[in-house]
């Protein structure tokens, strides 16, 4: 026998002899597109759906509260950043950001809380002059022979049960003051706590993604972040600027009686998507018009002017910063948040869809492109 007869065969000469091993499908009721299959995972999203669901509306109220302070974080990290660019740590950059804050909220409540109560009540008085006024109108007096419309308005305002209505009488009232003076006081909170661990966030965030990506990741999250943030900085300056023009503007109409009350509601309103602004404005020209028609057609000419200035110079600059968004995703987006949040919902509608915009950019498109 010779030396290589007598060789055993070695391990890769066995693995080649042997028949490649083939994968069967599956077969029988877990088979991938068999009925059982398409309608157990059907049954097990559905379910997960529902109860998904169910949970978010049991705990809506802390949702919105957590979403709202996260979009304040943001809003107020791009102060934090610029006090850390000064050479300051950033828990100190974040404590001084929130003292100036609080600082800001203390001084306007007393200094603007007791006068716009003054000239709201002062309204309130008045509406039954000025619904007797509109009443003289020929086109108003037919709508309101119609529909009623002005007479109810009327009515609602003046009764004595107002208040009632609105808060469930005294205990009510103090129910409404001590709910929203408790969420103010969480939304500070997590607040701060958001703006100081953001760093320690994002670090969390970028270690679930794969290390080549790493470095793309933590510039498409800060693009985001300052996406994000700009637009609800964006959204604070541009109704700062709708209640300063406005308050402005009525004294110099002679309606400083009612002037910071009205701009008020104006730069609240204009914080809002889409008819914000617009019924800040009716508002305010439906007031002018009881005073006179050439306050009233002031107005009309102020807010058409002024929204022209708003929509093609005031958003665009200074919404620069902000993540664009197509006209269509902003009215889509402002309705689906609206009809799951209400108006908060309306309002972090848009920045969310601007992010998802992004997110769908980077990865969809970019993939689809490289294929």
């Amino acid at each position: 026998m010779t030396t290589a007869d007598s060789q055993e065969p070695t391990n890769h000469d066995l693995a080649e002899a042997q028949p490649p091993t083939t994968i069967m499908p599956a077969t029988g009721a877990f088979a991938l597109k068999s009925p059982f299959t398409v309608g157990f995972f059907a049954t097990m999203g559905a379910l997960s759906a529902i109860f998904l669901g169910a949970v978010v509306s049991k705990a809506a109220g802390v949702l919105i509260l957590v979403v709202i302070s996260v979009f304040l974080a943001a809003g107020l990290n791009p102060a934090v950043e610029w006090f850390m660019r000064k050479g300051l740590r950033r828990p100190i950059s974040v404590a001084l950001v929130a003292l100036t804050t609080l600082l800001a909220i203390l001084l306007f409540g007393i200094a603007i809380v007791p006068v716009v109560s003054e000239q709201i009540a002062t309204l309130i008085a008045k509406a039954p002059e000025w619904f007797a006024s509109l009443e003289q109108n020929h086109w108003v007096n037919q709508l309101n022979e119609q529909y009623d419309v002005i007479t109810k308005i009327e009515s609602y305002l003046t009764s004595a049960d107002l208040a009632q209505k609105l808060f469930g009488g005294v205990v009510g009232v103090g129910k409404a003051v001590l709910g929203f003076l408790g969420n103010a006081f969480v939304v500070l909170v997590m607040t701060i706590y958001f703006l100081a661990t953001l760093p320690h966030a994002k670090r969390a965030a970028l270690s679930l993604a794969p290390a080549s990506r790493r470095t793309r990741t933590a510039e498409l999250g800060e693009e985001i972040l300052g996406g994000v943030g700009g637009y609800v900085s964006g959204a604070f300056v541009i109704a700062m600027c709708a209640g300063i023009s406005t308050l402005v503007f009525l004294f110099i109409i002679g309606m400083g009686e009612y002037a910071l009350a009205l701009a008020l509601i104006v730069a609240i309103l204009d914080v809002i998507p889409l008819i914000g602004a617009t019924i800040g404005a009716v508002i305010v020209c439906a007031i002018a018009f009881t005073q006179g028609i050439v306050p009233g057609i002031a107005c009309v000419v102020f807010y058409i002017a002024y929204q022209q200035v708003e929509n093609y110079i005031l958003y665009p600059r200074v919404m620069s910063r902000a993540v664009d968004i197509p006209g269509v995703v902003t009215v889509i987006a402002a309705l689906l948040g609206a009809s799951l949040l209400g108006v908060v919902g309306a309002l972090l509608a848009i920045p969310t869809a601007a992010a998802l915009i992004l997110l769908t950019k980077e990865i969809v498109v970019k993939r689809q492109d490289q294929h």
